[in-house]
């Protein structure tokens, strides 16, 4: 994959509420728009994303989401919902003052661009969805309950700091719990969190490198927001993506999955296929979560290629 491209602008933009987003723009300043939505939620925005884009065809636009990254306040958790980053996103689109544009999003962002997208449909050329995270409560069990197996002595480490009766249901625990916990204790249960999902993402025997100082404050600011949105179900209703995802029919919608991914599984990403009639699913052979495994790139990278060459995804 190409070098990702240096942005060639970088501003704050103020939405209200005492939240400013950080918000960069690279590639072609007259190409074909893109806004790419980082994961999490909470974990801010990656210049490594811009490698998926051919920097000479697409404006790209990134943004840290409210609580994220560069955004201020970092770690901000009032007035921070699913509801407020989709106005969010509406916002930097007028700011900017972009008619249209392509919407790509991974696993959380993957979440939020359906719901922009549903809500925001006119405005929208498309969308490609990595990784795709539902928001659901089978979700939030396959990750932090149901995979122990794959890497048994790194989950029990995370589920010593429950108490007894709530190691075998984290997922209705840690987010409460992270949320309300001292700041010794916050340190504890996020870098637990941190060392599971390395492991999950990379396997057992995956290096995992405990953050100090200020990375571990800023790990605790993303693990917080994260915590926020997971313990309040994202801020949407239950099956919400089910109207979303057919909301989207029409539009052209590649949803690219790894088989491997135990993050996000890819049962997600067939049924937003289903939901959204029309749409091209590409599951990923031997990929995990990660966007930038070789094969997920390269299927990235031809995903946002071929929209720019034909407006669709349906060619091969």
């Amino acid at each position: 994959m190409p070098t990702p491209p240096a942005p060639w602008s970088v501003f704050a933009l103020d939405v209200g509420d005492g939240h400013q987003l950080h918000v960069e723009q690279s590639g072609a300043p007259d190409g074909l728009p893109v806004i790419c939505l980082h994961g999490g939620p909470g974990s801010g925005m990656s210049a490594g994303h811009r490698q998926f884009f051919d920097a000479t065809r697409y404006h790209i636009i990134q943004f840290d989401q409210r609580g994220c990254g560069s955004s201020t306040p970092r770690g901000g958790l009032e007035h921070n919902t699913t509801a407020h980053l989709v106005a969010d996103i509406e916002r930097i689109r007028q700011h900017l003052g972009i008619d249209h544009w392509l919407v790509f999003g991974g696993s959380w962002g993957a979440t939020l661009a359906i719901a922009y997208v549903a809500a925001h449909r006119s405005a929208c050329l498309g969308a490609i969805l990595r990784g795709v995270f539902l928001a659901s409560g089978d979700d939030l069990r396959r990750f932090f309950d149901d995979s122990h197996h794959h890497a048994p002595a790194i989950h029990a480490r995370l589920a010593a700091l429950a108490p007894p009766g709530a190691r075998s249901k984290l997922a209705n625990w840690l987010p409460a719990a992270l949320l309300t916990a001292r700041p010794k204790e916050q340190a504890a249960l996020t870098t637990a969190w941190m060392a599971w999902e390395n492991a999950l993402d990379n396997g057992p025997a995956a290096h995992f490198n405990p953050p100090a100082g200020d990375a571990l404050a800023a790990a605790i600011d993303k693990y917080r927001v994260q915590a926020h949105y997971l313990h309040h179900n994202c801020f949407l209703e239950n099956d919400w993506w089910r109207n979303a995802a057919a909301a989207m029919t029409g539009l052209p919608v590649a949803i690219v999955h790894g088989t491997q991914d135990r993050i996000c599984h890819p049962d997600n990403a067939r049924a937003v296929h289903t939901a959204c009639a029309g749409s091209v699913l590409q599951l990923i052979e031997g990929c995990g979560h990660s966007p930038f495994a070789p094969a997920m790139a390269a299927a990235l990278g031809e995903a946002t290629g071929r929209f720019a060459e034909d407006g669709d995804f349906s060619k091969p």
